[in-house]
């Protein structure tokens, strides 16, 4: 399906996946500009199997495998962002494009927010694998990015950006860069950064806050170092949230 596209631009297939992915990126209001680098030679040979976690994973198996492609625990928290933009269509394939938080238009904190909250409910059937309850109607929790945002590695990392939107933004930014140059050499390439729109700031009533009914006391904490900020409700009842549009 690639070729088509790569062709007429002479870059390989995976160089239009990655231009795809930072142009759909800079869709989003308060997202940061991803670097584009082109010239990756194609591929020789399918990848095998198993070489990306999945939402059932454990912390352990999530982070020893980063950790083999030279990510730290910090990284790893960084690149989950993108869930922040994202929604899962095969989780629970009775509700597809459900999104991981209620915002999911905007390259904001959210999902990191919303992932710590306790989870009452389930929004499609039960007994998916690789899903936890959530906290809202209409939105999908990932088993990983559960546990990843309780575990004493990943917590602080995940805290942190609750409230730093700047911090959110860069490290995003630079965990992206170095994934998009796994396995080659940036001297071997062109940057073509230019070519990537520059993103839009988040609106004015975006910031960081529980949705509407909900208390700090819905908060699940685990940060020992540092308290969980302080965030106000949305007003209104309860939170419905829609799905995404199909792709």
């Amino acid at each position: 399906m690639w070729k088509p596209l790569s062709m007429p631009m002479l870059t390989s297939c995976d160089g239009s996946i990655q231009l795809a992915g930072a142009v759909g990126v800079s869709n989003c209001p308060g997202a940061p500009r991803i670097p584009f680098f082109m010239g990756r030679p194609a591929p020789t040979e399918a990848s095998p199997d198993g070489l990306i976690p999945e939402p059932f994973d454990s912390v352990d198996t999530i982070l020893a495998r980063f950790s083999d492609a030279g990510f730290s625990a910090a990284e790893v928290v960084a690149l989950l962002a993108s869930h922040t933009v994202a929604a899962a269509d095969t989780v629970d394939p009775t509700i597809p494009g459900t999104p991981f938080d209620s915002t999911p238009d905007l390259f904001d904190s959210q999902f990191f927010i919303e992932v710590q909250l306790k989870g009452t409910l389930f929004p499609g059937t039960s007994d998916n694998e690789g899903e936890v309850m959530s906290p809202a109607l209409g939105e999908m929790r990932l088993q990983s990015d559960a546990e990843l945002a309780r575990d004493s590695r990943t917590a602080c990392e995940w805290q942190s950006f609750v409230d730093n939107q700047a911090k959110l933004k860069s490290a995003f930014a630079d965990a992206m860069k170095k994934m998009s140059l796994l396995g080659h050499n940036v001297d071997d390439l062109v940057d073509c950064s230019d070519v990537i729109p520059t993103p839009q700031d988040l609106p004015a009533s975006a910031g960081p806050h529980l949705l509407p009914s909900l208390t700090m006391d819905d908060i699940e904490a685990a940060c020992d170092d540092t308290p969980f900020p302080s965030l106000t409700a949305l007003a209104g009842p309860a939170t419905s949230i829609p799905p995404v549009p199909p792709s």
